[in-house]
């Protein structure tokens, strides 16, 4: 078992409390209804182990990613999964949980032999999947192209048309506007309306931001267009900092990248090279560098018990899974130092897959302003609710989104069906509901 499930599971162990779920119910809710496993085969003596994982469909179709990554194995991909299921609550989604990977280094094949994996992921989970069965998406190391592939396989399969069987695809095959910008936007969202709640003072607040790819890059551009200075910033080969917290434009940070690396500690703005300003920045140095408000967009496990107490930032904006541990969290919370916690903070690209999901089912199509508008709606009323569970049991937000989300997970256990309005977190002394339990290994 994992360490990022087990902190996931004890996280649901620790608010079943408030609830007072039994133990036999609690049982249920860590444990996965399917675990399916296949080996892909995409010629040339060239094997890959694949998992998909469904965590709890009493609100609606299992819903989550699919991850191509050397690193993939089955305790991150169940961990993932039942992440994803109480994400989903928190929002008020109408999803279950689902995780999807491949144990691969996408870098190492070809265009076409990314296709013929991502059609044989396809094929090997197919009866497994569909528009009101399991919904996949992108996620580490894949994207639209990707999810084409899988989409075009599906309905080859099918022998149909079947847009909303999966998200994240391209906008001429059924994608909706604002999916690529939606987890940073969504999180911009979120931390804006902390900020207005604990009613911080700084109007240029500084930004360090760890992890510069998709999430990272687009959060850094939305910051700064809202008048945030971003002070530091890395990928996972280094980074750079900014030693007179002027501030970095990030369309320059990417080009800067793309040219030389942010390893080299260079910062090199369109018209001029101003380096004797900037150093470099480690992951270390990067975590630990003075802010208002750090970013975390790379990879999980990054502020451990280790490292909280020199955590310098008064906000933690989790954007990547998991990447707060849980002795962190307690750490943090003891010196004052506010968790946007990653079921609520990251949860704008499944909100966005909902839309689009949503808008295939209708055969419609959105606006991108629409799709925004719908997410700052959505994502305002997540953390308000959250905000008001974390009052009322004086705990901090991880806490207390992971209770309002088994409220609603646990009532749509007892009524057998999704929900279709938010419910209030209530206390639950006995067993409820009927459960799927056929946990299969295939």
């Amino acid at each position: 078992m994992s360490k990022m499930f087990n902190d996931i599971a004890s996280q649901v162990k620790i608010s079943a409390k408030y609830l007072k779920l039994s133990e036999s119910l609690v049982k249920k809710l860590i444990k996965p209804q399917q675990i399916l496993q296949a080996k892909l085969n995409i010629g040339a003596g060239k094997n890959f182990l694949a998992y998909r994982v469904q965590f709890n469909n009493a609100r609606g179709p299992f819903k989550g990613g699919i991850r191509y990554h050397p690193q993939v194995n089955l305790g991150e991909v169940k961990a993932l999964s039942l992440l994803m299921a109480i994400k989903c609550a928190v929002v008020d989604i109408p999803f279950g949980g689902g995780k999807g990977g491949v144990k691969v280094d996408p870098k190492k094949l070809s265009k076409k032999e990314l296709e013929k994996l991502s059609r044989a992921w396809v094929r090997a989970f197919f009866k497994y999947l569909g528009p009101d069965k399991d919904v996949p998406a992108p996620d580490v190391y894949t994207n639209e192209q990707i999810m084409a592939w899988m989409l075009a396989e599906y309905e080859k399969i099918a022998g149909k048309k079947s847009p909303a069987f999966i998200t994240g695809k391209p906008l001429n095959k059924g994608g909706s506007p604002g999916r690529d910008i939606a987890t940073a936007q969504g999180a911009f969202y979120i931390l804006e309306e902390a900020l207005k709640k604990i009613k911080f003072k700084n109007k240029k607040p500084t930004v360090a931001v760890q992890g510069f790819g998709n999430a990272g890059y687009n959060i850094s551009q939305i910051l700064n267009k809202a008048g945030f200075k971003i002070i530091a910033a890395a990928d996972s080969a280094g980074g750079v900092l900014d030693l007179k917290n002027s501030g970095m434009l990030p369309r320059d940070l990417m080009e800067t990248k793309l040219k030389n690396g942010l390893a080299r500690g260079c910062y090199c703005r369109r018209s001029v090279c101003d380096c004797e300003n900037f150093q470099k920045a480690d992951n270390k140095k990067l975590l630990e560098t003075p802010c208002d408000i750090l970013v975390l967009a790379a990879l999980e496990n990054q502020i451990t018990l280790r490292n909280a107490n020199n955590i310098k930032a008064k906000i933690v904006l989790e954007i990547a899974n998991g990447a707060v541990t849980k002795e962190a969290d307690k750490k943090l919370a003891k010196r004052k130092i506010l968790v946007l916690p990653d079921i609520l903070a990251n949860a704008g690209g499944v909100t966005v897959s909902y839309f689009e999901w949503l808008q295939n089912k209708k055969k419609e199509t959105w606006s991108k302003q629409k799709v925004l508008n719908q997410l700052k709606t959505k994502m305002t009323i997540a953390i308000n609710q959250v905000w008001q569970v974390k009052e009322s049991y004086k705990i901090n937000l991880r806490t207390a989104a992971y209770i309002l989300a088994l409220g609603r997970i646990v009532e749509a256990m007892h009524a057998k069906k999704p929900l279709d309005k938010p419910v209030r977190p209530r206390a639950h002394g006995r067993e409820v509901g009927a459960y799927r339990q056929d946990t299969t290994n295939k």
